[in-house]
């Protein structure tokens, strides 16, 4: 397996991300009725501290949710009180697809954590390009651990190092501090390119199609059926 030769790196969070938020007493089916006002239910937990229940106006948590992801430190402003945490769990309403609760995991800065970090793919491949080859992502983000202040922002990956099909990005080829630690075996592969399948492969695997579906449970291949002539 060859690795190409890669310059793959991280960004880190150019500035905070605050988020004014706040107490909510309402619980249970009066929830809803906020909700119609614009409001989103919240938690925040963590930390060895009590959980406490939080009101968000939605366009002011869309706006920091785009910027954080759930990867990113958000600063909760409750009233004078300020509170470093991470979007850890969104639920959304099955009909309208709205987020309609959020869980905020309040963070010790001085203890490290362990989250997912984005992958960004930039530039194009080669391989793909001029070969007509298939690009293959095994995974859209990383598992780090390290400090809450040394989160990187997300990883960015480029294609272009893709120039044949024998290159392969792997964990080992991201570049980032030493404080923080990646959670995957450097020899995981993040992307690469296959070789487009020759015509005579496609006609193998159509072939196979059609021999592996008679095979399915409740699928019956149908026979022409057989016309006696009549005795005359």
């Amino acid at each position: 397996m060859l690795h190409a030769p890669c310059s793959m790196f991280y960004e880190k969070m150019s500035k905070s991300i605050t988020l004014k938020v706040e107490t909510r007493d309402i619980v249970g089916k009066k929830v809803a009725k906020m909700r119609k006002e614009n409001k989103i239910p919240a938690v925040m937990y963590g930390n060895k501290v009590a959980a406490q229940n939080l009101w968000i106006n939605d366009l002011d948590f869309a706006r920091a949710y785009n910027k954080a992801g759930e990867s990113a430190l958000v600063e909760l402003e409750i009233g004078k009180e300020k509170h470093s945490v991470l979007i850890h769990e969104l639920q959304h309403d099955h009909r309208s697809g709205k987020v309609s609760h959020v869980d905020f995991f309040q963070v010790n800065m001085k203890e490290e954590v362990e989250t997912e970090i984005p992958l960004e793919f930039v530039g194009e491949s080669a391989a793909v390009k001029a070969h007509g080859g298939v690009l293959i992502k095994n995974m859209d983000s990383v598992s780090v651990k390290c400090l809450p202040a040394n989160l990187p922002e997300k990883f960015v990956i480029d294609l272009s190092k893709l120039v044949t099909f024998d290159d392969h990005i792997t964990v080992a080829d991201l570049k980032t501090s030493d404080l923080v630690e990646i959670l995957l075996e450097d020899e995981t592969v993040i992307a690469l390119v296959a070789a487009p399948r020759t015509e005579a492969e496609m006609d193998g695997l159509n072939n196979k199609v059609e021999e592996d579906v008679t095979k399915v449970a409740g699928v019956v291949k149908e026979v022409a059926p057989v016309v006696e002539e009549k005795k005359k």
